[in-house]
């Protein structure tokens, strides 16, 4: 008979079920979290297992390293699909979590997760690392400055050179303040230190990868962006096409389709963070900043010899002050027209029976185009619609049914005149 097996990888200790076929429970047991043990214990079982799964964590890619080089047939899940698994759940233990996750590998309801090679996983420490320390490097200084201004000390703009300096002239005749700047100086050097040196074994990394070279040749990738998109990719033969690249990382819109309903949202998000994070710097200096060597300028892709231009392409044209005069062959001679808006519905028509009489008004016409206005003139078709019923249940200034006495403070009525009115 066929068994499977569920891990829930805890710190020190983690929760291992066996079931049958049939989903009965076979064994259960609690062995620490080392890949030695884990083998030892299946090992001990005697029964060959079809499959074993444990949950995407920090410790799973060190666990399933060592069990798939002990031979065992181990699966990493995915952690949102087990969660939804187990959200029906009225009492969540450790316990069931591993009974829920060898029934998910015995139903084949599972995802598996790619376990990165040690390379990219030693990469993605360094980067991680680098990025801690800039971090705090900067929380240091953004402390330091909101530290000064409590004292009505003012740093205000410098630079990673001058910043020091500026700051132990401030704190100069404050003994605490000297006292609270040396100590927080000293700390920024040395973590400023630590971050040179891990800026240098980041480029030396990217040398060595003929990956990250190709990808560095792109306008706006530098070497932080290659080494993290290198590094999440791990192996492209992992991925069937190219088009499974974007929701990998979130970054294909979410879908929901019920019936008549259909919604297309914002992107999942779903994915490293990292590299999304990545390429949308990647992305904003190729749009936003002129970029040396490139024929690519902001807002749109220039033609070999065109003159480089901080902004976007302007419809006006080249005698306008916020146009530049390198471009003034690509703009047009002329301001663009604009055609005159659509006023719907039509004015009411007004006509007046006789004196005395309330005005009648035609009822307004439905416009021939209704429904098939474009949503960005949804507005003004609103706003002129109100317009119209305003007027139509509007009185002319000149109705006599207009000027009626009304039983107000400082009014009263004549009788046998209804036109006439005396004030106190």
């Amino acid at each position: 008979m066929k068994h499977y097996a569920g891990i829930d990888v805890s710190l020190e200790c983690s929760s291992v079920c066996v079931v049958d076929a049939d989903g009965g429970i076979v064994r259960e047991d609690k062995v620490l979290s080392e890949p030695e043990a884990l083998v030892a214990w299946f090992a001990a079982f005697g029964a060959p297992l079809e499959r074993i799964g444990l949950e995407a964590g920090p410790l799973s890619q060190w666990l399933h390293a060592g069990m798939a080089s002990a031979g065992l047939a181990v699966e990493l899940l995915e952690t949102r699909h087990v969660r939804a698994a187990f959200r029906t759940m009225p009492v969540k233990t450790d316990k069931k979590d591993a009974r829920g996750i060898a029934q998910l590998m015995r139903l084949g309801w599972f995802r598996p997760v790619w376990c990165k090679s040690l390379a990219a996983q030693e990469v993605r420490a360094v980067l991680t690392a680098r990025k801690l320390l800039q971090g705090k490097v900067h929380d240091v200084e953004m402390s330091l400055r909101g530290i000064l201004r409590g004292f009505g000390l003012k740093v205000g703009a410098t630079t990673p050179r001058t910043y020091a300096a500026r700051v132990q002239t401030l704190a100069q005749g404050h003994p605490t303040l000297e006292g609270i700047v040396l100590a927080l100086l000293k700390a920024r050097e040395v973590m400023a230190a630590e971050l040179r040196v891990f800026e240098g074994r980041i480029r030396a990394l990217a040398r060595d990868d003929n990956r990250t070279r190709r990808l560095m040749t792109t306008p706006g990738v530098g070497v932080v962006v290659a080494l993290t998109f290198v590094a999440a990719i791990d192996e492209a033969e992992r991925f069937r096409s190219s088009r499974m690249v974007p929701a990998h990382f979130g970054l294909t819109p979410r879908k929901y389709q019920s019936g008549e309903s259909d919604y297309t949202g914002r992107i999942s998000k779903i994915g490293d963070a990292s590299v999304r994070t990545a390429l949308y710097e990647a992305a904003h200096i190729i749009l936003t900043r002129p970029i040396r060597g490139s024929d690519r300028r902001p807002g749109g892709s220039a033609s070999p010899g065109a003159p480089a231009c901080a902004r976007p392409p302007s419809p006006w044209p080249a005698s306008s002050p916020s146009c530049c005069t390198g471009c003034c062959a690509t703009r047009p001679t002329s301001l663009p027209t604009r055609q005159p808006a659509r006023r719907w519905p039509p004015e009411p028509k007004r006509r007046h029976s006789a004196f005395g009489r309330a005005s009648t008004i035609s009822p307004p016409q439905r416009s021939p185009f209704a429904g098939t206005l474009e949503r960005s003139d949804r507005s003004l078709e609103c706003s002129t619609t109100v317009t119209a019923l305003v007027r139509s249940i509007g009185r002319s200034s000149t109705d006599p049914i207009e000027q009626r006495p009304r039983a107000d403070c400082g009014q009263k009525q004549v009788t046998g005149d209804r036109t006439k009115l005396r004030r106190d």
